[in-house]
């Protein structure tokens, strides 16, 4: 009677369009709109932290925080959205696609430098000098990752980090000074408020690097939850099958290289206007490895962990500079090695889980 009764419904389901599962099967997730699914990628598997009024309450807080702190601060706040571009795209090809990269600090390097030979020798606007350092960093990244087809793991890593440590001895070339500046670099100017808005040269550039960040962002996320955000992740994780289902590993690898680097590009586009200097000894090996650091802390395969990372990288040298002016990166260490130990998934996994046990432990209440 019980397997009739069974079958019964099991028919009458299958007629109403429905699925029906058996005990112990996992129920497959409700379906969520495009602009949730992207969301959710950002903010996790959270329905409130992924919902729209939090991105508004976000970004309400972001557009206001340059009020309420002093110039000094609008300035590190602009690093943070700076090095948050930066971090994104690093995590696109470490994270997402499985390539380590040492050596990004010297994408870093080209687009700062793209936008101040573009500001200083031809009087190029600021917010013109983007383009062309995203265009000069997507060809270098490209034409750098089809050599580096060839290597992977960790000989990968080391021809990145070769490039990293080669570029600020390229920069000092004395062929090359007549542009870079040699060892003394460029100085850039500040962009002032257009339009006559009432904001500082400082409020003005981080609402600037506000606006772009949102606009990468948004660009980063499409592209990850998209198909070709799935042929990257595929690549990561079963290289073999993603090429028996028809995709171009070299090509995917080679263009994922590419796009890192334009964010990258970017992103020292805008910090070398932040700054207004450049100079070869900014972009040491150095700035590549922690660009690895704050990818790794914030969260690998996260976009939300570009943020966190970029605030670590920003904030913590600088208050372990304040805990011991004699040893500070060994304070920067041991906070290092904590977050590593409390949080080895990332601060993105760390809060994704905390948020998650929270709502499960509010549903258990209801």
């Amino acid at each position: 009677m019980s397997e009739k009764r069974g079958a019964e419904k099991q028919g009458t389901a299958e007629k109403q369009g429905q699925t029906t599962f058996f005990a112990g099967w996992p129920k497959p997730r409700r379906r969520l709109s495009r602009e949730k699914r992207g969301l959710s990628l950002f903010f996790g598997s959270s329905l409130f932290f992924g919902s729209p009024f939090f991105v508004a309450v976000l970004l309400i807080v972001a557009a206001l925080l340059p009020f309420f702190v002093s110039n000094y601060s609008v300035f590190q706040f602009t690093l943070v959205l700076v090095y948050a571009i930066v971090l994104l795209g690093l995590n696109m090809l470490t994270g997402y696609n499985g390539q380590i990269s040492l050596g990004h600090g010297a994408f870093y390097a080209i687009g700062a430098y793209t936008a101040a030979i573009l500001m200083d020798k031809f009087g190029v606007p600021y917010w013109a000098t983007l383009p062309a350092a995203a265009a000069v960093c997507l060809v270098a990244g490209f034409l750098f990752g089809l050599p580096a087809l060839r290597l992977e793991g960790l000989y990968l890593a080391l021809a990145t980090f070769a490039l990293g440590v080669a570029m600020p001895q390229i920069l000092k070339y004395k062929h090359f000074e007549q542009w870079t500046g040699g060892v003394q670099g460029i100085v850039i100017v500040k962009p002032d408020a257009p339009f006559g808005l009432p904001l500082n040269a400082d409020r003005w550039l981080y609402f600037f690097t506000l606006l772009v960040t949102i606009v990468m962002f948004v660009i980063g996320i499409n592209l990850l939850r998209g198909r070709i955000g799935r042929a990257m992740i595929a690549i990561r994780d079963h290289p073999i099958a993603a090429e028996a289902m028809g995709i171009n590993i070299s090509m995917y690898k080679a263009l994922t290289f590419g796009v890192s680097a334009m964010f990258t590009g970017v992103g020292g586009a805008l910090g070398a206007i932040a700054v207004q200097f450049v100079a070869p000894d900014s972009f040491t090996v150095f700035l590549s490895i922690a660009f690895l650091v704050g990818v790794v802390v914030g969260g690998l395969a996260s976009v939300s962990g570009a943020i966190y990372g970029a605030i670590f990288i920003q904030f913590v040298p600088n208050i372990a500079d304040q805990i011991s002016k004699a040893a500070p990166w060994a304070i920067y260490g041991l906070f290092l090695i904590a977050f590593m130990f409390a949080m080895p998934g990332g601060i993105a996994q760390f809060v994704r889980s905390t948020i998650d046990r929270l709502e499960l432990r509010r549903k258990s209440k209801v």
